[in-house]
């Protein structure tokens, strides 16, 4: 297969990906590297595809391979580098680090760096480089609340909180950002505003119980009734069921307001915020 024809198959894949067809995207690509077994950028965007269609295992086999081409265009280093992170692989953090430093005035691998750095507490250098990210695109929502997970993880809880904001008003229909903010507003202590997100979050993410507890029991803190009363109903019906335990302690908290608030402040939030918190981008 020729470079143009690989150009082409390429070309081709990244548009079903941008359609979210993943399957006929992670298709078009085997049936291209059965003609360039070693062609990065087939084996890092099949990467990319597979994790998509949560193959993670094949993910990562496939940036390592990806990675063992050598490749230096710093976008696929960044690729294949942040496919890494997910797994704790050493490998990831000399990928970035190159990306990072052979385009540093492109967003993608100053954001892909800093997200790394910032879940592994290195928080002066993720900054520089998160805030880099947001002057080179201060438009994408991806870099404001990345920036933002990074002042919370630092315990910057205020400057985590109006930097998620500015990624909301960038794109409004990012209910996973909206949880996080609702949970870092808790930590602030402002919780009728922590309460007003976190509902409004349960219901963009109905398949989300976790989602759906934090809803109830916010809402019974601040002495929302019928709203706690519904989060709990959605909650036990969630397809991304919470465990029995925790729907039960939610069950017994929300009918009273401090008890209720207890628990969230003192339990809850503060484990499902750093949990969030430190998942891979």
């Amino acid at each position: 297969m020729t470079m143009t024809d690989v150009q082409s198959q390429l070309d081709r894949a990244l548009e079903l990906g941008d359609e979210g067809l993943f399957a006929e995207m992670a298709d078009l690509l085997e049936r291209a590297l059965e003609e360039a077994p070693d062609d990065a950028y087939l084996l890092g965007w099949l990467g990319v595809a597979a994790r998509e269609l949560e193959q993670s295992g094949v993910a990562y086999d496939l940036f390592k391979r990806c990675l063992a081409q050598n490749p230096q265009d710093p976008h696929l280093l960044a690729l294949a580098g942040a496919g890494l992170a997910a797994f704790d692989d050493a490998d990831a953090e000399p990928a970035l680090r190159a990306a990072a430093v052979m385009a540093p005035d492109v967003a993608f691998t100053r954001l892909q760096y800093g997200a790394y750095l910032a879940r592994e507490g290195l928080f002066e250098e993720a900054l520089e480089n998160l805030r880099a990210a947001v002057a080179l695109a201060e438009d994408d929502p991806t870099v404001h609340g990345e920036l933002g997970i990074a002042l919370a993880l630092k315990g910057d809880h205020a400057g985590a909180a109006a930097a998620m904001e500015e990624a909301l008003e960038l794109a409004p229909d990012d209910s996973w950002t909206r949880v996080l903010l609702g949970l870092v507003l808790l930590e602030e202590g402002r919780t009728e505003e922590a309460a007003e997100t976190l509902v409004r979050a349960s219901l963009e993410r109905m398949e989300d119980a976790e989602a759906q507890v934090l809803a109830a029991l916010a809402a019974a803190a601040v002495g929302w009734e019928e709203s706690a009363e519904e989060a709990a109903a959605r909650a036990a019906y969630a397809p991304e069921g919470a465990d029995a335990a925790l729907l039960a302690d939610m069950d017994e908290r929300i009918a009273s307001a401090g008890a209720a608030r207890d628990f969230l402040l003192a339990t809850m939030a503060p484990s499902v915020l750093h949990e969030r918190l430190t998942q891979p981008l």
